[in-house]
C-alpha cells in the first residue's frame, strides 16, 4: 500500500471523486463524459437503459473517522428475498462496490488505498408490493492511510450536573436591573 505522503483530506476526496464516477449510465461509452466506461458490477449496468425496464440500484459513501461506510440500496424481487442466498448476493454486491472504490481511486490519485471490512454487513428489507420489495444495506471498511483519532471526552470528573448547577450559580451572581420591581426571591 503506497499512499504517498496523502493527507486525510486527499485520501477522502480521492474516495469521494471515485465513487461520484459511478454515476447511472457510466457502464456504456455513449453516456459517459470522457469516453472511458467503468463496470461496477450494479444491476443497472444490464441490458439497453433506454429500452428495457430499469432496474432501480445505486450506492453511496459516508466517512466517520477512519472508516468509510458504503450504503447500497436496490429494488428486487420478494422470491429473490426468501431465496437462500439472499443476505451472500448483497454482501457481493457491497464488495464489487468497494473494488470498485479501490480501483477507481488508484485511477484518480494515482495512489492506491486498501479498504478493509470492519464488522459484518447490515441489511434491512421491506416489502412494498406483493412482488416487489426494497433492500437497504450497508457495509463499514477501515480505510489505510488514516490515522484513527482518539474519542474525546469531556473534562475528568465534570458532571452534566455539575455544568447545570455552575450554570444556575451565574444567574444569582449578577445583578438585578432597574427596572425589575419585585421583590427579592
Amino acid at each position: 500500500m503506497s499512499t504517498g505522503g496523502s493527507t486525510t483530506y486527499k485520501i477522502i476526496q480521492g474516495l469521494q471523486q471515485a465513487a461520484a464516477n459511478a454515476y447511472d449510465g457510466v457502464h456504456d461509452e455513449r453516456y459517459t463524459l470522457d469516453g472511458q466506461v467503468r463496470k461496477i458490477g450494479l444491476k443497472r449496468e444490464e441490458g439497453n437503459p433506454l429500452i428495457d425496464k430499469r432496474v432501480i440500484d445505486g450506492f453511496s459513501v459516508k466517512f466517520s473517522g477512519d472508516k468509510m461506510c458504503i450504503h447500497y440500496q436496490s429494488e428486487v424481487k420478494l422470491k429473490e428475498v426468501y431465496d437462500g442466498n439472499f443476505e451472500d448476493e448483497v454482501a457481493r454486491m457491497l464488495n464489487e462496490i468497494k473494488k470498485f472504490l479501490q480501483k477507481e481511486y488508484k485511477v484518480v490519485t494515482g495512489d492506491s488505498v486498501t479498504l478493509t471490512k470492519s464488522g459484518e454487513p447490515k441489511i434491512y428489507t421491506a416489502s412494498t408490493t406483493r412482488v416487489r420489495a426494497w433492500v437497504q444495506a450497508y457495509q463499514y471498511y477501515k480505510i489505510s492511510g488514516i490515522k484513527s483519532e482518539p474519542i474525546l471526552q469531556g473534562s475528568e470528573g465534570r458532571t452534566v450536573d455539575d455544568a447545570i448547577k455552575s450554570f444556575l450559580e451565574l444567574g444569582k451572581k449578577s445583578p438585578k436591573p432597574q427596572n425589575v420591581t419585585r421583590k427579592n426571591d
